[in-house]
């Protein structure tokens, strides 16, 4: 630490050196699965700790599912609670599995971040054909108005049809808005259906029809 300025300095694996004032270490999760004896009745985990299901949640031992964080397919309350769902309906004899889920999440941070798909390095290795585009929240009238300009919209589509692989929402209501990309997927619309769509003024979802027409071909 530097006692003069208060600030940290701080040497990274690569020889350089960066002062910061603050530093946040994301050690990541681990479920909590050992020491429940889940090898006496043979219910097998990954290499992480987490138990292996199928698409309804059942274990490698019969009659033994597990949902929620513990099974490694989303570690957020909504997630487990679609688990609860989606394990409830196949028990009442219904036909829904977790296979196609479309994750999406936020982070409450300011301004907030909402997800969903890919990432952009992600859809890059893919190997697909994509296109991305980027639109900063400070041509966002909504954003103007509400003097919240940080941030910007990123989308990746499957250039060849349309699909909308992913997209990350960082700014005014970014954890609202991905919601609009999020159903889409999960109903598998193309991204055109935001071509043309008809949404409210003023808010900051107003300018998907904007940010898609912007959408431009991967150079790698």
């Amino acid at each position: 630490a530097d006692e003069s300025s208060e600030r940290m300095r701080i040497l990274l694996g690569d020889g350089r050196t960066i002062q910061a004032s603050h530093i946040l270490v994301a050690s990541g999760r681990v479920p909590n699965s050992d020491g429940l004896g889940l090898e006496t009745v043979g219910v097998n985990r990954d290499g992480r700790g987490f138990i292996a299901t199928d698409e309804v949640f059942q274990t490698s031992a019969a009659g033994i599912y597990a949902v929620g964080d513990v099974n490694g397919r989303g570690a957020f309350t909504h997630t487990s609670y679609q688990d609860y769902e989606i394990l409830a309906d196949h028990l009442a004899g219904g036909a829904r599995t977790v296979a196609g889920r479309v994750t999406t999440y936020a982070l409450f941070t300011d301004p907030p971040l909402g997800r969903v798909g890919m990432t952009f390095d992600e859809a890059r290795r893919s190997g697909r054909s994509i296109s991305t585009v980027s639109f900063p929240m400070a041509r966002v009238t909504k954003a103007v108005l509400d003097g919240e300009t940080d941030g910007l919209v990123h989308i990746v589509t499957d250039t060849s049809t349309g699909e909308i692989l992913g997209a990350a929402c960082l700014g005014l209501h970014g954890e609202e808005i991905v919601q609009s990309i999020s159903l889409l997927m999960h109903v598998g619309a193309p991204v055109s259906a935001l071509a043309s769509w008809l949404p409210i003024h003023p808010t900051v979802a107003e300018y998907f029809p904007t940010i898609v027409s912007g959408l431009r071909p991967d150079a790698m």
